[in-house]
């Protein structure tokens, strides 16, 4: 864990670290307090880092939780999931963070990003910060740019104020603005009788929900993303049982032709009674508190056998298509992917497309039943080969 924090640490430094006047100082713990004053540049890495001591030049903090108690003379960079600067700084601030609050004076720019940024000091340079949620509550002194969801603004802000936001702004009672506000959000902004904008305020109607057009044209990228993704599973899935279990798979294509059209018949049959009937006794079952556990189990069993019923009714495709044109009865395992396209293509065809496939999907299912309960009870005269 030290380890990765200390490289983490490395990537902090600045490319004057070596040019430093005073000595630099590294520290790096899991649980660190700097109570300790640095005469120059300060590093520190650790789960929870607290500063309790004045740091002469720049320091560079990584961590979970970082807490800056002392003044900072130099630029104070931060990269934690929670960030809390308590003290002055006299230069730039610059904080990475998720939760991240400034509650004293920065005497440079306050660069921030984050999941929340509150803002209580001071900055006598610019601020750029973005957060879903930004709350400014003592202004300003030089530029102020803010993205976000919701942003708050109270206090004095001496120059432009810029806000780009997906949700709303709202500023505080006597709020003053010396420049001007331009804002970009859904809905205008909720401004106080009392605040003032001496520069005059910019607003831009702009909503970042998509549109009916768009919105549709998202919707047929989804579907057809999901669509794309459905097919591409059950071919890869159709190949693997084709390849990994290929007698089973010229099982059910020898039921189809060498039974008599009776045979095929009583077959399809099978599978679908199994398939209609099925759930009506699950909910027969589920109505009495012993019939629950055993309608679980028949549930899950009825689903496993309801999916390779669809897979191999595709394979039974890729059988039919090898029988038929490259004239040999051995399974392969392209001869799955081949068939479960081929039946993805028919499900596309409306209404027959879909009674085609619940035939096929029936009859795999009724030879899948037959062939696993010849397996489980095999006669004596033959035990067939599936796997």
């Amino acid at each position: 864990m030290q380890r990765a924090l200390l490289i983490a640490l490395i990537f902090l430094l600045p490319a004057s670290t070596l040019a430093a006047s005073a000595p630099a100082s590294f520290s790096v713990a899991r649980s660190l307090l700097a109570a300790s004053s640095s005469p120059g540049n300060a590093y520190r890495a650790g789960i929870s880092v607290v500063i309790t001591a004045p740091v002469a030049g720049d320091l560079s903090v990584t961590g979970g939780s970082v807490v800056t108690a002392a003044p900072v003379h130099g630029d104070e960079l931060v990269l934690a999931g929670s960030i809390s600067s308590r003290a002055r700084v006299t230069g730039d601030v610059r904080f990475f963070g998720g939760r991240i609050n400034i509650e004293e004076q920065v005497g440079g720019d306050i660069i921030a990003f984050g999941f929340s940024v509150h803002d209580s000091g001071r900055a006598d340079g610019s601020v750029f910060i973005g957060a879903i949620d930004t709350s400014l509550t003592n202004g300003a002194i030089g530029p102020v740019t803010l993205y976000g969801n919701t942003v708050s603004l109270a206090g004095d802000f001496a120059s432009d104020v810029t806000v780009i936001t997906s949700g709303h702004l709202t500023l505080a009672a006597s709020t003053t603005i010396l420049g001007t506000l331009s804002y970009e959000a859904p809905e205008p902004a909720t401004i106080p009788a009392s605040a003032t904008i001496i520069g005059g305020v910019k607003y831009t109607n702009a909503s970042y929900l998509p549109d009916a057009s768009t919105s549709r044209i998202l919707a047929l990228v989804s579907i057809g993303f999901f669509l794309f993704v459905r097919v591409l599973g059950a071919l890869i899935l159709a190949g693997l049982l084709a390849g990994l279990f290929p007698k089973l798979a010229e099982a059910i294509a020898e039921r189809a032709y060498t039974k008599q059209p009776r045979a095929i018949l009583l077959t399809m049959l099978l599978g679908f009674a199994t398939l209609v009937a099925t759930p009506i006794l699950l909910i027969l079952l589920s109505l009495t508190f012993v019939g629950i556990g055993l309608a679980l189990l028949i549930f899950f069993l009825y689903a496993l056998v309801a999916f390779l019923a669809l897979l191999y009714a595709g394979i039974f495709l890729g059988s039919v298509f090898a029988r038929r044109f490259a004239r040999r009865d051995t399974m392969l395992w392209h001869d799955g992917v081949i068939g479960m396209l081929l039946l993805s293509l028919i499900s596309l065809v409306p209404f027959i497309g879909l009674f085609a496939v619940l035939l096929l999907t029936t009859f795999s299912a009724g030879a899948l039943l037959q062939l696993f309960f010849n397996f489980a009870f095999p006669r004596e005269e033959q035990t067939p080969e599936m796997l």
